[in-house]
Order: structure tokens, then C-alpha cells, then sequence
């Protein structure tokens, strides 16, 4: 086993890390103990595999752990980024609002880009149809009230397969 503790790998990424991130970045494996098979894979302990995800998050060598659902997969077909026009100087209060709604899985700002797009503030929204989808919306519109400058809805034409980095075992 290798002694590394989290604490002294600051800048390290060795070959244990990548092979790590090479086993998991397609996702974990969905048995019931994912880092139990991830270690068998590689060779160390699932204790280590959690303490070096750990340490990697910690050091910001990975950005998070989480699920990736295939919305249309749970029978979710409609799927809409609402945009928002809220004052500037309330954007950051109101997207965390907006974003602790169960249903908005992903909330962010974005700078305006006047006159053609005054949008800043960006909530996507999922839904088996298009009416619930606005349905939505429209809790977040009556939760933005006055704020609310103006906001549509761009709903997707297609399933884009959702990739980060990639990396292989070896250099």
C-alpha cells in the first residue's frame, strides 16, 4: 500500500492517481460497492481510492465527484435552460434561490451581451414535457417577482454526450 497521505500530496499526481481517474471517468462502476471494485481494478485498497479522490478534490485536481443522469433516459424528454434578465446587482442572491429549487439542476450567471442578449442569470429546468417545463418556469418567475426583467426559455433539439477531460493510464 502506498503510504502518501492526503496532506503531503499538495501538487503530487502520480500513477496511482491516474489510474484512478482513468477507471472513474467514464463513471463508477454501478455494483454495490463502487470503490471496492475501482481498488480491485487497480490493485490498492478501496480505502485508498476514497482517500486519494479526497485529496484530489481537496487540491483541485478533479472538480467533483457526482451523477450525470441521462435525463432522457428517466423519461425526462423536455429539457429547458431558462434565461433571465434580473438586476446585476442582485444576480448572485437570486441564483442562489433559484438554484436551491429541487427541479433546477444547474443555476449560473453569465455577463449580458446588450442589446442582442440581456439574459444573466441561467437556471436549467427538466420535465417530461414541454407544459411542465414551463410550469417550472414559472415557479421561478413568481420566486424572481420584480426581478424578473424578462425571460425565455431555449429548450434542447438533441442529447449531447456530456465529456470531461479524459485521460489514458499511462503517459
Amino acid at each position: 500500500m502506498n503510504n502518501i497521505r492526503p496532506q503531503d500530496q499538495v501538487n503530487a499526481f502520480d500513477e496511482i492517481d491516474r489510474a484512478i481517474v482513468a477507471a472513474t471517468q467514464s463513471g463508477l462502476p454501478l455494483v454495490a460497492a463502487p470503490y471496492e471494485a475501482v481498488a480491485a481494478e487497480i490493485g490498492i485498497s478501496a480505502d485508498e481510492v476514497m482517500t486519494r479522490l479526497q485529496a484530489m478534490l481537496k487540491n483541485g485536481i478533479i472538480r467533483r465527484i457526482g451523477v450525470v443522469p441521462n435525463h432522457y433516459a428517466l423519461g425526462l424528454k423536455a429539457n429547458g435552460m431558462s434565461v433571465w434578465q434580473v438586476p446585476e446587482e442582485q444576480v448572485n442572491e437570486l441564483g442562489k434561490r433559484v438554484g436551491a429549487l429541487d427541479f433546477v439542476t444547474h443555476c449560473y450567471s453569465r455577463p449580458q451581451h446588450l442589446p442582442d442578449w440581456p439574459y444573466n442569470l441561467f437556471a436549467m429546468v427538466h420535465g417530461k414535457s414541454r407544459d411542465e417545463v414551463f410550469e417550472k418556469v414559472q415557479v421561478i418567475a413568481d420566486l424572481l417577482d420584480d426581478a424578473d426583467q424578462g425571460h425565455d426559455v431555449l429548450f434542447s433539439s438533441k442529447i449531447l454526450k456530456k465529456t470531461g477531460l479524459r485521460i489514458s493510464r499511462s503517459q
